[in-house]
């Protein structure tokens, strides 16, 4: 029997966008378990920073939940689906604020040591630990943030998005992104020139926090 010789460039072509994804999901529900097997670890990550791990396999669970039964309002204009599927995350914690001020607590009081990275690898021990311990010092004016402005900054922090990923996550303008940002940092950097500065410096060093809109 004659086959077709493989082509790799073929294959990445039939790799489905978020957008395709949730459009098939319309008419075979099933095709939505895609989109869980792409983000799910993504938006675990995130609830489990914000609340601990205990309840962010909750979050993921309810996350995917209302993402699927409100797909058919996902703006397919947007390839991927982790900016709104962030969005859903981040309103969801905010109905936890009791966990989240714990695991904020939690931050302020744990001690310095290796941050290692999401395959238990030690990263960069000596610039990590700084940035730990940085960012014990500042978990106390975040925690005091308004929740708006909180989640703005987490999205864009911890969430990896652009200014417009996280405008489309929280339904907002992105000048609105721009001027919460502007006065987190503000709030932030108050006075400060040692460590508490830390936090955000490695942050835009590591592409989550500065210039990328």
């Amino acid at each position: 029997m004659h086959r077709e010789p493989y082509r790799p460039d073929s294959a990445i072509l039939n790799v489905s966008a978020d957008s395709d994804i949730i459009r098939r999901s319309i008419d075979i529900p099933s095709a939505f378990a895609e989109l869980f097997e792409r983000h799910a670890k993504v938006i675990g990550a995130f609830a489990a920073r914000r609340i601990g791990r205990d309840a962010a396999q909750d979050i993921v669970s309810e996350t995917f939940l209302v993402a699927f039964r409100r797909r058919r309002d996902f703006d397919t204009s947007w390839e991927s689906a982790r900016p709104w599927l962030l969005g859903i995350a981040s309103r969801l914690i905010g109905k936890h604020r009791g966990k989240e001020a714990a695991q904020w607590r939690a931050f302020e009081a744990s001690a310095g040591g290796a941050v290692t990275t999401s395959d238990g690898a030690i990263d960069d021990v000596a610039t990590r630990t700084d940035a730990a311990a940085a960012l014990q010092q500042l978990a106390p004016r975040i925690a005091a943030l308004a929740a708006r402005d909180r989640d703005t900054l987490l999205l864009y922090a911890w969430g990896d998005l652009t200014y417009e990923q996280v405008a489309d996550a929280q339904g907002i303008p992105v000048g609105t992104v721009r001027s919460r940002l502007n006065r987190v940092r503000r709030k932030l950097s108050a006075g400060d020139t040692g460590p508490a500065s830390t936090w955000m410096n490695e942050e835009e060093a590591d592409g989550r926090l500065g210039s990328r809109a």
